[in-house]
């Protein structure tokens, strides 16, 4: 499994948890980790991958922004310190300033084009079988 992948599944976690806990999307702020996102959208594989790891259908919609990170601390309370492949971009270079920042602060201000849905708009796991499609 690549480190985009091994990334996309803690991602996914941390989406199924924060949904399950009534909190906004969190931000996909990586090309790279994004990049292999939309490589396995719409596959059985990444349907399989997000009920491993969230719990649920985790969809993809454009949303764009900018600002603070609000799921590192979550994330590093996890896995612990975010990795080089979180400041990459699609075409494999680091943006060393950014992960420098986050290295020295613990923050992460970043520009994002897109974010998991799901949440209350898709079918809850807790439903019963008989009321789900």
């Amino acid at each position: 499994m690549s480190t985009a992948t091994t990334e996309l599944r803690r991602f996914l976690t941390i989406t199924g948890q924060r949904f399950k806990n009534g909190q906004s999307a969190p931000e996909m702020f990586s090309p790279a980790v994004d990049k292999a996102w939309h490589e396995q959208l719409g596959t059985p594989a990444y349907e399989a991958l997000c009920q491993e790891s969230a719990g649920q259908p985790i969809g993809h919609t454009a949303n764009n922004g900018h600002g603070p990170i609000a799921w590192v601390s979550a994330y590093e309370e996890a896995y612990g310190p975010l990795p080089e492949i979180w400041f990459t971009d699609a075409d494999g270079r680091v943006d060393q300033d950014a992960l420098a920042h986050y290295q020295a602060t613990g923050t992460v201000v970043a520009e994002w084009d897109c974010s998991p849905t799901g949440g209350d708009d898709d079918v809850a796991p807790d439903q019963p079988e008989t009321s789900r499609r």
